[in-house]
């Protein structure tokens, strides 16, 4: 089994603002989604939340900026760890994500022990 990371990104884009009561619904989802993944024994770590307002980027020559963007369009909400036989089977567990549901996506990306050239 490889290790994968599920980054959720979401959007700012208002016009795909849930409600409060959406809200709770994909809360409920997303833990269900979750255990399921849990159950079978393929969660390696939950992950947590990111958070955009505490937040900087550091570049060459000692350039702080806040946040993660300039212009911020769409940012990294979280991630969690999982295991899966290979990336269409970490795809597959990816497509049932809620935040698809609100607007948000899935990047899915192997994660590279040291003596991995790929």
């Amino acid at each position: 089994m490889k290790e994968f990371a599920l980054i959720f990104r979401n959007s700012l884009n208002p016009a795909v603002q849930p409600s409060p009561e959406q809200m709770q619904q994909v809360l409920t989802e997303w833990m269900n989604w979750l255990g399921g993944i849990a159950a079978q024994n393929k969660l390696v770590d939950r992950g947590n939340r990111l958070s955009i307002s505490q937040s900087k980027t550091v570049r060459p020559d000692n350039v702080v900026t806040d946040g993660p963007y300039t212009e911020l369009k769409e940012f990294i909400n979280g991630y969690s760890i999982i295991k899966a036989t290979d990336l269409d089977e970490a795809v597959a567990m990816a497509k049932g994500c809620p935040a698809l549901t609100i607007g948000g996506n899935v990047e899915v990306r192997a994660l590279v022990a040291s003596e991995d050239t790929n």
